[in-house]
């Protein structure tokens, strides 16, 4: 069995775990999002069409937390949707923000043989510091999407408050591959929440790989929270 369905067998037991504690245990949210481009570590996911979003998360005071995300995809081929399931553990020590955890992506659709669908474990850290925090991230899957095995993600990123309303951020990162060539590859926009359930991105992608789904773009997001 790949191991992007023991990620999912990992969340969907946080999951049940949600079920079976009280509701003042847990807080449960949901989100959707309509967007020009699907973009993910610089590469267009959706041919350079747009994407409807969903997603649910289910946090419990321990820290532990859990949930579901989807989005149609455009490969060229059969696949019609992403689905990622994911959960964690969210702490703080020394200042920081720590979050630890395992996302499996699973592919609806994909071809026969074309190893889509994979996992991978998860640590971040972030320090708030007056308006602005700044963040780092590490991804490692063992099985990476498609001809990739092994395969490395690092992040740093950094966002800033201005006012209540208006979030501004940047990111930096670099996808290490053992198949395909490594890259590098980056984001900055801004968020402006409309009211306390809707908001809108405005961002910025780049990497210095030269090919049509990752050349330099611009995407906007209209984001919705319940």
């Amino acid at each position: 069995m790949k191991l992007a369905y023991c990620a999912a067998a990992f969340a969907a037991a946080l999951l049940a775990t949600g079920a079976a504690s009280s509701a003042s245990a847990q807080d449960v949210s949901f989100n959707a999002a309509v967007t020009s481009d699907y973009v993910f570590r610089g590469y267009s996911q959706t041919d350079e069409e747009a994407a409807i979003q969903l997603g649910v998360d289910v946090t419990f005071e321990s820290g532990f937390y859990a949930g579901a995300w989807a989005s149609n995809v455009d490969f060229g081929d059969d696949t019609d949707a992403e689905i990622d399931i994911y959960g964690g553990y969210r702490t703080e020590a020394g200042g920081f923000g720590l979050d630890f955890g395992v996302v499996g992506y699973l592919y609806v659709n994909d071809p026969s043989g074309s190893d889509y669908s994979y996992v991978e474990l998860k640590a971040a850290a972030s320090r708030a510091v007056g308006p602005v925090t700044f963040g780092g991230a590490l991804y490692y899957s063992p099985d990476f999407f498609g001809l990739d095995g092994e395969a490395t993600y690092v992040e740093a990123n950094i966002a800033y408050a201005p006012i209540s309303k208006l979030s501004l951020s940047a990111a930096v990162g670099y996808q290490y591959l053992d198949v395909n060539d490594d890259y590098s590859t980056w984001n900055a926009g801004g968020a402006y929440s409309i009211t306390d359930n809707i908001a809108i991105d405005v961002r910025y992608h780049g990497t210095e790989v030269d090919t049509p789904l990752s050349d330099d773009r611009v995407v906007g997001t209209l984001k919705f929270l319940f």
